[in-house]
């Protein structure tokens, strides 16, 4: 079994037709046919249904090596890369996506200890909602998404990194700003700050309402965490965020953070890849050390993962990131 089989064999897959796939290959047609048949005389099986001319479907056993093929071509094309890399003086480039929120307070901390334990290499980021960042993924712009409220998606693997929670903040002049807190229903009839429609932060604030049986009213909408924060401090409503976003503004007594019965306050944040996808060094060496920065969080050697701002974590806006350019 050659490269060049391989190639031609997934063309005709993908193209649907030999012809179209030999212009992909740059053979020619009858090339190609005798690149499959040898193909097929070595598995010792049909790859192709022809009871129909020109649709060429693949048969139980093309399935299966058309699995194999995509992998093993990706792995040539990773590996080509890699050493292409390292002849340039280089050490690849991680390519990682994540909410605007995750870029500001958790992702340089992660970078910061990447960089050190694996320096020369540049790293890529993509800033978006979770639907943009899985989308992403599937057309390898990122090879890894570090998202909050990861879905359970059997062509995706997922490992939780850290926990953190969601929590409505108000101004200190606010009718609530005295109490610890209280309950969706209480917040019948406040102008909300929120997110955009595609955004799960939103989507879960809204379904706790339903269920609550609350109308609430929406005063602006469509605008990052950071906004939220400026427009709720100007007493202009309320909003919900992860907790992680608020601490220094808590601190300072600039926004109250208060607990909201009613809703589903956990927020994991978890790095995603697509399982069909081999990772680069890079993209392998950054989830090895994410855990090692989770665990040093922790004081654990547990893969259980850490809440935000334990231990070391401090205000990861502090922590400088090199070779970083980002798409946000």
């Amino acid at each position: 079994m050659e490269f060049q089989q391989l190639e031609m064999f997934a063309a005709v897959v993908e193209e649907g037709s030999v012809s179209r796939a030999a212009g992909r290959v740059c053979r020619t047609a009858p090339a190609v046919s005798i690149a499959l048949r040898k193909l097929e005389e070595e598995m010792g099986a049909p790859l192709f249904d022809r009871s129909e001319r020109h649709n060429y479907r693949l048969t139980a056993s093309g399935k299966i090596l058309y699995s194999f093929a995509t992998r093993i071509l990706e792995m040539r094309k990773e590996a080509t890369a890699a050493v292409s890399e390292v002849r340039r003086g280089g050490r690849g480039t991680l390519r990682i996506g994540t909410h605007e929120s995750t870029s500001l307070y958790l992702l340089p901390s992660l970078i910061h200890a990447f960089n050190e334990s694996h320096p020369g290499v540049k790293t890529e980021v993509v800033c978006g909602n979770s639907e943009r960042l899985l989308t992403a993924l599937g057309t390898r712009k990122i090879e890894l998404a570090l998202i909050g409220d990861a879905p359970d998606d059997p062509q995706l693997e997922r490992q939780l990194i850290t926990r953190d929670e969601l929590v409505l903040i108000t101004s200190p002049q606010h009718r609530l700003a005295g109490l610890k807190d209280v309950h969706v229903r209480d917040l019948a009839g406040e102008l909300l700050i929120v997110q955009g429609p595609k955004s799960l932060l939103r989507e879960r604030m809204v379904r706790a309402f339903q269920e609550a049986d609350t109308s609430f009213n929406v005063s602006v909408e469509n605008i990052a965490i950071e906004a939220i924060k400026r427009m709720v401090a100007e007493g202009l409503g309320v909003g919900f965020v992860p907790l992680m976003c608020v601490r220094e503004e808590a601190a300072r007594g600039l926004l109250i953070v208060i607990k909201v019965e009613g809703i589903n306050r956990e927020w994991d944040l978890w790095l995603v890849r697509r399982k069909d996808r081999l990772l680069s060094p890079a993209a392998r060496a950054f989830v090895e050390v994410s855990f090692e920065v989770a665990r040093r969080w922790t004081g654990s050697s547990t893969d259980e993962a850490p809440p935000i701002g334990t231990k070391d974590h401090g205000s990861s806006r502090a922590v400088p990131v090199k070779r970083a350019r980002s798409y946000c």
